[in-house]
This record gives structure tokens, C-alpha cells and sequence, in this order.
């Protein structure tokens, strides 16, 4: 296991860039390759480009037969809504029909939404307006809060779907022709070599700090770490936050809860003044339900919850308080079979792996609740191992590296050894020749729809290796 935990570091080690990022583009994907072409067919865009995407999904399951009711089963709660109202607007952009029971533009509220929410449902607004011939539900407002995305240089906050959504919303407007011409060639640029069109451009900030966090529990020599540090204590916002990429404006819970993680675990002197403002960006956020949202003034979720305590638990003195409202929000969260609501991975173990560390960690492993969490998880994850020894996104699913990664590290706080040796097997089995991992799409966004950062099966392959051979040297790690 040695030498294969020292293959996939290899692996992780060499993404690493000049700058100390983890670089590793977004592949492309079906939904935002049919909307540009569809785009670009409606506005009469020439390109060489063209052909490229137009196999580009020949391959693949069309999009229209992917955006479908049984997808909206795969959100939390308090998106269905928008959710089907965003399918039915994707929908009416791909040129199918407005789907029966469409929503009227004029019901659709920006309300307590995060900025990038805000922009996609008003695009969403604006294709449906103009598909139900209700020009008069999109205000002057609405109007340039689209163009106004259409400003940045590049794609606005490298979200490729947010930019192709509000184009089509601005398409049926003869006075906007030209920006949405502009932003055709915007898009183009991104588009990768086999032709298609990512969801974003990349999530870079995202694969370092997690690449941090897995190269520590592997017992990185520091040396090789500390230029992965220097980048993101250089990319750290202004609200002390970090955002998923390089240049991305909002941040997000996520990131900074990985980023302070590693940081801390690295070297918590060198960088305590990035930690610091880090902690209080995340004391900052959790609500009056104990519970952490990805963004500012949504929702918490579990997952965000999880992920925050893991953060505050690298200075569990000074968050006492915290770390409880947040294990009584888990334990809350928790469904009966061990499982918690979906999250920003395909996979439903990943919630739980997370969980699971936040409850067995010195401070929090006595707390009643705590066991009662780990034990759940527990369960639910010994109960689904398949026969190979891996584990799927969903039960019944064939196993995967990811899914198979979080189960493995879950398991190593706890006393379940066999199973977590098979899942090790598992995990050997899925090394490639180059010492990376093979693995399927993990990554979700918006949910309910996967993309594919292939990092991330190294990434996680690697600290669930890095949890073994702690477990085996009797030195717990996070």
C-alpha cells in the first residue's frame, strides 16, 4: 500500500503548477456544449468551432433527455423550485417546447439568493418571458443585471453555464446582438479539445487546498507543500474567504473550511494570520441553527456544516460553542439510515466521511451525539459495501474511487478494519498505469448536474491512503 499511496502523491504532486496551484481544467459537458451551439445556430455565428461540438455531443446522451423531472429529486428542498423553473428555461433554449406547467416569469423572486443565483434566475426570467411572449416581466433591472456580466473581460466568475444562460436571455433582443456575439467567442475560448464546453472553467483553488489536506495526511515532506500554502494565502479574499478559483469574486464556505484545514496542519504559526481571518469568516456564517451554508444567507446544509467544523476543530478552545450548535445541526440533519440531503458530490458517502471526522476528533468523540452520528455512518456504509470491496454513489451503483475514497476514510475511525482493507483493494485496483486514480464524474454544479475535475479521484484517493497508514501507524490524522 506504500508504494501505491507514494504513486498517486506522485500524481497529485505533478498537477502542481509554477504558482504552487493544483491546475486542472473542467472536462467539457453536454448541457453547456448544446446551449452554445444551440446559441450560435439561433444568432446565425459562424465558427470552425461548430463542427467540433456537434460531435462533441454525438457522443454523448442528449441534453434534453437529461433535463427531466426525476433529476429534481437529486436537490435539497429549498432549490426544487428555481431548479425546475432553470430545467424548463434550459429546455426552451435547446429549441425543445415550453414544457406544460411552466412557471410564469413574473412568480420568479431573487430573494435571499447568493449573486450567482441571482444572475441565473434572471436569465432564467428572461427566456422564459420571452418564450410565454411576457416581455413585460423582465424590469430595466433585470435588463442590466444581465449585461452587466457581459463587462468582465473573460466569463463572468468562470461560470460557463451562467454565461451561456444569460446570453440566451438576451438573444431575443435585437439591441443586444452584439453582446451576444461577444459573448459566443468568450465561451468558445473555453472550449477544450475534444470539443466540448465545461460548467467552469476550472476550480483550482478548490483541487489545492484539497491537494493540501491529502498531501499532509500522506506525510508530504513540507517543503513540497508550502508553495501550495503561499498560493492560497495569496489568493485569500478580502472577507477572508476563498473562492474555487483564482479570480472568482464569491466565496464560499467549502473553500475556506479545506483551506484553513490545510494551512493549519501545514504549518499553523507560519500561516495563523490567513487561519485566523479564515475562523472568523466561518464564525461569521454559521446561522442560528448551528448549521453552515455554502454562501452567505442560504440555507445550511449538512455537508457545509461538516466541513466547517473540521476547520474550527484546528482551535477547538475558542469555538466551544460553535462546534456544539454544529454537532446538534449534523445529528439534526441526519436521516435514519445514516445518510444526510444531498450535497455539491454525486456521491452519498461524502457527507458522511466528513461527518464522521468532525465526530471523532478528541474534542467532540465523547459528545453523545458525536458517537451517535459516527455510528450511524457507520453503519450505512458497512451495509453497502459491494462485492469488490468499493463502494458506488448510490446503493446498488457499480463502485467507483471517489465514493470508494470517502467510505475508506470514514471507516478508519472506527474499528471496522476488514471492510476498510477491502475498500483499500478497491482502490489499488483503480491505478492507472501513469500512478493516478480512474474514477467516474463526482463534482456537482448547480445541482443536480455532475461534471468532471479528474484531480479529484488522486485527491481523495490519496488522503483516504494517507487515513490507512495513519490508522496503521496508530496516529490519528484528519
Amino acid at each position: 500500500m506504500a508504494a501505491a499511496r507514494d504513486s498517486v502523491r506522485r500524481a497529485v504532486l505533478a498537477r502542481v503548477a509554477g504558482d504552487g496551484a493544483v491546475r486542472d481544467p473542467c472536462h467539457g459537458r453536454a448541457l453547456e456544449t448544446a446551449l452554445l451551439l444551440s446559441l450560435m445556430d439561433r444568432v446565425g455565428y459562424t465558427s470552425p468551432a461548430r463542427d467540433s461540438l456537434a460531435r462533441f455531443l454525438d457522443s454523448r446522451r442528449q441534453p434534453a433527455r437529461l433535463l427531466s423531472e426525476q433529476l429534481l429529486r437529486e436537490v435539497p428542498d429549498f432549490t426544487v423550485d428555481r431548479k425546475r423553473a432553470t430545467l424548463c428555461a434550459f429546455l426552451v433554449a435547446l429549441g425543445e417546447p415550453l414544457p406544460h406547467g411552466a412557471p410564469d416569469p413574473a412568480d420568479l423572486t431573487l430573494e435571499g439568493l447568493h449573486p450567482w443565483a441571482r444572475v441565473q434566475i434572471t436569465a432564467v426570467k428572461a427566456i422564459l418571458a420571452a418564450a410565454t411572449g411576457r416581455p413585460e416581466s423582465i424590469t430595466p433591472d433585470d435588463h442590466n443585471r444581465l449585461l452587466d456580466t457581459q463587462q468582465a473581460e473573460g466569463v463572468w466568475e468562470h461560470n460557463l453555464l451562467v454565461h451561456l444562460s444569460v446570453l440566451h436571455g438576451l438573444a431575443h433582443r435585437p439591441d443586444t446582438t452584439h453582446v451576444v456575439r461577444a459573448g459566443i467567442a468568450k465561451a468558445l475560448d473555453h472550449q477544450r479539445h475534444d470539443g466540448g464546453i465545461p460548467f467552469v472553467s476550472d476550480v483550482d483553488t478548490w483541487c489545492t487546498a484539497t491537494a493540501g489536506v491529502a498531501l499532509t495526511a500522506a506525510q508530504t515532506d513540507p517543503a513540497a507543500l508550502h508553495p501550495l500554502a503561499e498560493h492560497l494565502v495569496g489568493r485569500q479574499a478580502a472577507d477572508g474567504g476563498w473562492s474555487f478559483t483564482d479570480t472568482v469574486q464569491l466565496t464560499d464556505t467549502d473553500d475556506v473550511s479545506v483551506a484553513v484545514e490545510f494551512l493549519h496542519a501545514l504549518d499553523p504559526h507560519r500561516y495563523r494570520n490567513a487561519i485566523s481571518r479564515g475562523l472568523a469568516y466561518l464564525r461569521g456564517r454559521q446561522g442560528p441553527d448551528g448549521g453552515f451554508p455554502t454562501y452567505a444567507a442560504t440555507p445550511a446544509e449538512a455537508c457545509m456544516t461538516a466541513a466547517a467544523a473540521n476547520a474550527l476543530l484546528c482551535a477547538p478552545q475558542h469555538h466551544r460553542t460553535h462546534l456544539d450548535q454544529a454537532l446538534g445541526h449534523l445529528m439534526r440533519s441526519q436521516r435514519d439510515d445514516g445518510s444526510f440531503p444531498a450535497d455539491w458530490s454525486a456521491s452519498r458517502l461524502h457527507t458522511p466521511f466528513r461527518a464522521v471526522l468532525a465526530a471523532t476528533q478528541r474534542e467532540t468523540a465523547d459528545d453523545p451525539r458525536a458517537v451517535r452520528i459516527a455510528a450511524k455512518v457507520s453503519g450505512a456504509i458497512l451495509g453497502t459495501q459491494n462485492p469488490d470491496g468499493g463502494w458506488g454513489q448510490r446503493i446498488g451503483d457499480a463502485s467507483d474511487a471517489i465514493s470508494t475514497s470517502y467510505a475508506v476514510i470514514a471507516l478508519t475511525r472506527g474499528p471496522e478494519s476488514d471492510a476498510a482493507a477491502r475498500g483499500v483493494e478497491f482502490l489499488l485496483g483503480s491505478l492507472r498505469d501513469d500512478g493516478g486514480i480512474a474514477s467516474v464524474p463526482d463534482s456537482i454544479g448547480p445541482r443536480p448536474f455532475t461534471f468532471t475535475v479528474p484531480a479529484l479521484a488522486d485527491i481523495f484517493a490519496l488522503l483516504a491512503l494517507g487515513h490507512v497508514q495513519s490508522r496503521i501507524e496508530g496516529t490519528a490524522r484528519r
